[in-house]
């Protein structure tokens, strides 16, 4: 499954007989066939899940949107158009779920604390960020743990959509355009996006500089 999906530079390794192989898939899916959609789902559920946990931040509301979010495509999987890939379909329904979520509530420290790991297992995103080897420095410690409280409430700051681009470039790695297609707008509307979102956290770490 990890091979079938990467999570960074979007569809990069995507040969052109995988591409294939899924719009087979997704015509026999259309046509009624669970097994064709089973095996999409197969393909796409590591990936969508961790993708749905990273964004939502919280195991227990991730697996709700990964569940919502593949109800919705067997839904919808009719009106599939194969305009875009299914890559960049399913992940803008797991986008789209996730903004929602994000904005029916108001954002805690944990939504911004936990990312999942290679290995399936939740982890601190934060850990990534501050230098946390052995020997470090008790004034170093204290820098770094003022830093990452500093970014976690300079993230919860951005908009849901702000955050949304911020993530999917920085921690998932990204193109803009897949991110553009991902959130079904132009590229230079998410530049704009980005651009907010980072002069937002530079003024907010400003004093970390």
């Amino acid at each position: 499954m990890e091979n079938a999906l990467p999570l960074r530079d979007g569809e990069r390794g995507w040969t052109h007989a995988s591409r294939v192989d899924n719009a087979r898939l997704i015509r026999q899916a259309q046509l009624g066939s669970t097994s064709a959609f089973e095996e999409l789902v197969r393909q796409y559920d590591r990936a969508v899940l961790r993708l749905a946990v990273h964004l939502t931040g919280s195991r227990e509301d991730g697996q709700d949107v990964y569940q919502e979010a593949f109800l919705r495509a067997y839904v919808n999987l009719a009106s599939f158009r194969f305009e875009c890939s299914f890559y960049t379909w399913i992940y803008r329904i797991v986008t789209n779920l996730c903004l929602d979520h994000l904005r029916k509530r108001s954002s805690r420290v944990r939504d911004l604390t936990a990312t999942v790991s290679s290995d399936g297992e939740e982890e601190p995103i934060l850990d990534r960020i501050a230098d946390q080897r052995a020997g470090m420095s008790p004034e170093r410690n204290l820098m770094s743990r003022e830093l990452r409280s500093s970014i976690v409430r300079a993230i919860a700051r951005l908009s849901p959509r702000e955050r949304m681009v911020f993530e999917l470039k920085h921690y998932h790695g990204l193109r803009l355009r897949t991110v553009a297609g991902i959130l079904h707008t132009s590229e230079g509307t998410i530049k704009n996006t980005l651009f907010r979102a980072t002069h937002k956290l530079r003024t907010e770490l400003a004093e970390f500089r």
